[in-house]
């Protein structure tokens, strides 16, 4: 059996890993981890309205490009593990065969941990069904009455990254993790989402932010570490520990 530690990423759309979780994928693969990014959309009807923009565009063509994005940013940030279910947007088809597939994926990777979006998402309902969808695989590859003879999966902790307006979708970060060293390889995956272009600078600013709060949080002034670019996550599972720090 592999001693290499994994992690599973589960993004509604192509572009929603590099934004929300691109640090966090890099770092954990310069650590050893095989991270594993499932993408369940192109984001091809509702979240490429540059390219639909273009003379002559159509459905096909704007998946071609989506997916090409997506790999080349999973490139950037070491990925070798990148996967389309292509079960559309706006909304998302997340029924029984999407499901089936999803607990699969879950149980062959067997993740140390998980990710995935904000529990609430009135702007975009396909990112807060995603998370449901995730937290009801994640049950499902737990069951030892599903598929026996599979690998029944642990307890692993789903962070849920970022969302766009954080305000508005009831998310409270739990953890901060710092990215500065990884954010080079970051900046160029966000780079290669050249379908949202609008967005590049907004996610800089946000990770400058959480680096602030990562600053404050390990120790401010007396002694906090000091983090340029952060990313913020929730978490949805209690930790178990044997020390209190």
């Amino acid at each position: 059996m592999s001693d290499t530690k994994t992690a599973l990423v589960i993004s509604a759309h192509s572009a929603d890993f590099v934004w929300r979780a691109g640090g966090a994928i890099a770092l954990h693969q310069e650590k050893g981890f095989e991270v594993t990014v499932v993408c369940l959309s192109y984001g091809e009807r509702g979240e490429s309205a540059k390219l639909w923009k273009q003379e002559g565009m159509t459905l096909e063509k704007v998946k071609t490009e989506r997916r090409k994005e997506a790999e080349n940013a999973a490139s950037a940030l070491g990925v070798n593990d990148i996967r389309f279910f292509d079960v559309g947007d706006y909304p998302l088809d997340l029924g029984r065969e999407t499901q089936e597939r999803m607990v699969d994926v879950i149980r062959e990777v067997q993740p140390n941990f998980m990710m995935s979006h904000s529990k609430w998402d009135p702007y975009n309902t396909d990112h807060m069904n995603t998370t449901q969808f995730a937290l009801e695989c994640r049950m499902i590859a737990q069951a030892w009455g599903h598929n026996p003879g599979q690998k029944v999966l642990g307890a692993p902790q789903l962070y849920l990254f970022e969302p766009h307006q954080t305000e508005q979708m009831e998310w409270k970060p739990t953890t901060f993790l710092d990215i500065t060293d990884v954010w080079d390889k970051k900046w160029a995956a966000i780079q290669c989402m050249q379908g949202q272009e609008h967005l590049w600078n907004f996610y800089r600013n946000v990770a400058e932010n959480r680096a602030n709060h990562f600053r404050r949080n390990s120790g401010g002034q007396a002694g906090g570490r000091a983090a340029k670019y952060a990313e913020g996550f929730e978490t949805i599972f209690p930790r178990t520990v044997d020390v209190l720090e």
